[in-house]
């Protein structure tokens, strides 16, 4: 069990800066209960039951700053494994930020980015890669992105990978016996051909833990998807449905989208980072043909392309170049308007296609269809709890794998097994560095600093 590092008292603001009905200035550390009184004026906090909270009112020396909640938790059963204070204010930039700046001047530091998580890592609390489930459940998009990150701080995730690690472990040590005792009999003999099984098993384990990976990204970071079309098929009156606003500007005027507008909308429980693009047509406005070349752009780079034709009309050579260009992309054909008397020839269409009305909302649960259908098989969710999302994950598990192909080649080869042994061990520190078991310093330095002030 790993014991409670002592650390300095820290402090942050721990809720969105703004106006709100409350905010939460955290302290964690051993003299948090010590800081907090030195400003609050109710009960002893060294007096009062662990897990409580508990009325009364902050003090700037005779000056009444705010009437406040604050929560008493002490060490170690909390978030960090220290003592933590909360202090539930009143929702207002200046009170929250005047309560900060007391408790600093009372000897508590202004935590860094994602403090109070790495403390509870280092104490032992959660593992790096339930820090990581953190701060990506705190940006989940839809409540599907948020169940994987619930899932991975619940530590699925670190559980399977511990289990890997621990099963290469024993066969690592069965390796190291027959190479340092080889003369004694009764030690089980890990022959090629036996560890040749094990390192195919451990790929088959990898294998189907990056086999989530595709499916786990998306729901976690999104797709980029790009609205493309010639000026005035519908393709912002599109966005506004998919993002239930009125978010673009719509006219009958040729052009009106200028530049690329960017949005994120839940489709079905799939973040869809929308690109509504401009008209892609000639042009002599220099200000429309810098939005045309941004719109090719997006196109280039997206996961997903809707493209939008006009139902109402003939397919021009505009539309037909348009196909022809996204032909070999992840694309759905959008017939729009089709609340109107439909002129385009459908055989002039290779492949399917759906028909919507944008301006009536008409149909547009066969778009969200399409794309689970694309991305996800039919099945958004996967039976099992343990999905792999996060790219860190992912890099790692990528070449731990790679490791264990390097080690069957080499047994393939009929090299030695201490030589296979160097990669079936890199294997293993590469899954340690997912849980943190194996990480250095600077790696654990880097990641923390991308987590939000006062988490």
């Amino acid at each position: 069990m790993t014991l409670t590092q002592e650390f300095d008292t820290i402090a942050a603001i721990s809720t969105p800066l703004g106006e709100g009905a409350i905010a939460i200035v955290r302290l964690s550390g051993t003299d948090a209960l010590k800081i907090a009184q030195s400003v609050y004026k109710g009960k002893n906090l060294a007096q009062v039951a662990s897990h409580t909270i508990n009325y009364g009112h902050i003090f700037e020396e005779e000056r009444l700053v705010d009437e406040v909640m604050v929560s008493v938790m002490r060490a170690p059963k909390t978030f960090t494994r220290e003592d933590i204070v909360e202090i539930n204010t009143h929702g207002g930039i200046a009170v929250t930020q005047e309560i900060l700046q007391l408790l600093l001047r009372n000897g508590a530091r202004l935590a860094e980015p994602g403090e109070f998580t790495k403390r509870a890592f280092l104490n032992g609390r959660i593992d790096l890669a339930q820090a990581e489930s953190v701060m990506d459940l705190i940006r989940a998009k839809t409540d599907k992105a948020a169940n994987i990150a619930v899932k991975q701080l619940d530590g699925s995730l670190s559980k399977m990978i511990n289990n890997i690690r621990q099963d290469i472990l024993e066969s690592l040590a069965q390796v190291e016996v027959n190479i340092d005792y080889p003369e004694y009999d009764d030690v089980e003999t890990m022959t090629s051909q036996m560890l040749l099984e094990k390192t195919a098993h451990f790929e088959q384990l990898l294998e189907n833990l990056l086999s989530t990976a595709k499916r786990g990204k998306i729901l976690r970071e999104g797709l980029k998807t790009a609205i493309i079309g010639l000026p005035n098929v519908g393709k912002s009156s599109l966005l506004n449905q998919l993002l239930r606003e009125e978010k673009a500007i719509v006219t009958d005027i040729a052009g009106t989208t200028r530049d690329v507008i960017t949005e994120f909308a839940n489709i079905g429980g799939v973040p869809l980072e929308l690109v509504d693009t401009a008209g892609i047509r000639e042009t002599d406005d220099l200000v429309e043909a810098i939005g045309v070349e941004r719109s090719k752009k997006a196109l280039a780079e997206a996961d997903l392309v809707l493209l939008v034709l006009d139902a109402s009309l003939e397919l021009t050579d505009k539309d037909l170049e348009l196909l022809e260009l996204s032909k070999n992309a992840n694309r759905i054909v959008l017939l729009n308007k089709t609340d109107l008397p439909e002129k385009l020839d459908i055989n002039q269409i290779s492949g399917d296609f759906i028909r919507i009305s944008a301006l009536k909302n008409e149909n547009l649960s066969a778009v969200e269809e399409k794309i689970n259908q694309i991305f996800f098989a039919g099945e958004i969710e996967a039976k099992d709890a343990t999905v792999l999302s996060n790219a860190r994950h992912i890099s790692l598990v990528e070449e731990a794998l790679k490791a264990l192909k390097e080690a069957n080649n080499g047994l393939a080869l009929g090299l030695p097994v201490d030589l296979i042994q160097v990669d079936v061990t890199r294997c293993w520190q590469l899954l340690g560095e997912i849980t943190g078991e194996a990480a250095p310093d600077e790696l654990i330095t880097q990641l923390f600093s991308q987590f939000c002030l006062g988490k």
